[in-house]
């Protein structure tokens, strides 16, 4: 080989990575955060993937995707949401409440996209479902609203148990509003409700403990946190352990032996958000996008689960609902 030919090959062997570097920097980037861990929330990323997908947007080939998640550590959610800021992506996916509120502090010009358990008007974070208004928009699965209903189910699980727990995080911004809500409902239908607080996973197996010393009959756990979501086996897993029914929001919960489930489905959620960052990526504004909200809400129960905690189940109860796992 000539000595020019070998030259003008190294030359465009070296190319190659800075075109490649180029045509990644001129990429779109949407900054992925979370309070929670990416373990356990695999359907949720995928949900979004798919729905950014129908926009026209694949990760690593049109669109970079930075993941910043907190570990169940929400007091890092403001750095790492002032960093997504300093990177100046292109659209902040806030996923869940506390990382929705993380990024709206930092920014008033970059769009948001948030998924909320909760109604994001109440909370403050939109001026109204329909014209959200700002940089924000999103889907809520208005799960904090179904939070009593969640309790009354409970209450028709476990008819005997006359004292109850909520599992919470005190450090979502939903904590007092459930709080207050589940202690109305529980008043309403004479039971006893203890807060059970739980802020990281090494809480879970003191609040456990501190609910076999209350002599709690049944636990709700907090539907707004996107912390307990990532960890929903888990929580499934305690209140077997310690012989609690339980009942969560998720499907993933029934499934991993919890003994109910009742709420909107997260993961459609998590493809409208998608859908929305896509729209934003192709030149829709966030004040034009309608909050997607939840329209089914749908009850799990594991038969087996209440076998084994020797519970019968009503058949007017397993006649409502949606899904029973034998």
């Amino acid at each position: 080989m000539r000595r020019r030919e070998f030259i003008t090959l190294l030359g465009c062997a070296a190319a190659w990575p800075l075109a490649a570097r180029a045509q990644q920097a001129a990429r779109p980037t949407i900054g992925f955060l979370s309070s929670a861990s990416p373990t356990g929330y695999a359907p949720r990323v995928r949900a979004f993937l798919a729905g950014l997908g129908e926009t026209g947007y694949a990760e690593g080939q049109n669109v970079t995707i930075e993941y910043h998640w907190a570990e169940g550590r929400s007091d890092q959610l403001a750095k790492m949401a002032a960093d997504l800021v300093r990177r100046q992506v292109t659209v902040i996916a806030a996923s869940g409440t506390s990382a929705a509120f993380a990024a709206k502090a930092r920014t008033t010009s970059i769009p948001i996209v948030f998924t909320s358990s909760g109604d994001p008007v109440r909370l403050g974070l939109i001026a109204s479902l329909s014209q959200p208004g700002g940089n924000l928009t999103g889907a809520a699965q208005m799960n904090v609203e179904v939070g009593p209903k969640r309790l009354e189910l409970l209450h028709e699980l476990v008819p005997t148990a006359k004292v109850v727990g909520l599992l919470i995080n005190p450090a979502n911004p939903t904590a007092e509003i459930q709080s207050s809500e589940l202690h109305a409902a529980a008043a309403t239908l004479g039971l006893q409700l203890h807060v059970l607080a739980a802020g990281t996973e090494r809480d879970f197996d003191s609040a456990f403990a501190r609910s076999v010393e209350l002599k709690v009959g049944g636990v709700v756990i907090s539907s707004t946190d996107a912390f307990f979501a990532s960890h929903s086996e888990l929580l499934a897993a305690l209140t077997v352990r310690h012989r609690l029914p339980g009942i969560y929001q998720t499907r993933e919960f029934a499934v991993a032996g919890g003994l109910a489930s009742y709420g909107g489905s997260t993961e459609v959620s998590y493809h409208w958000a998608g859908i929305y960052a896509g729209r934003i990526l192709n030149g829709a504004k966030p004040a034009d996008l309608p909050i997607q909200q939840a329209t089914k809400f749908e009850l799990i129960v594991n038969l087996k689960t209440a076998r084994t905690l020797g519970l019968t189940i009503s058949p007017s109860l397993l006649a409502r609902a949606d899904e029973v796992i034998e």
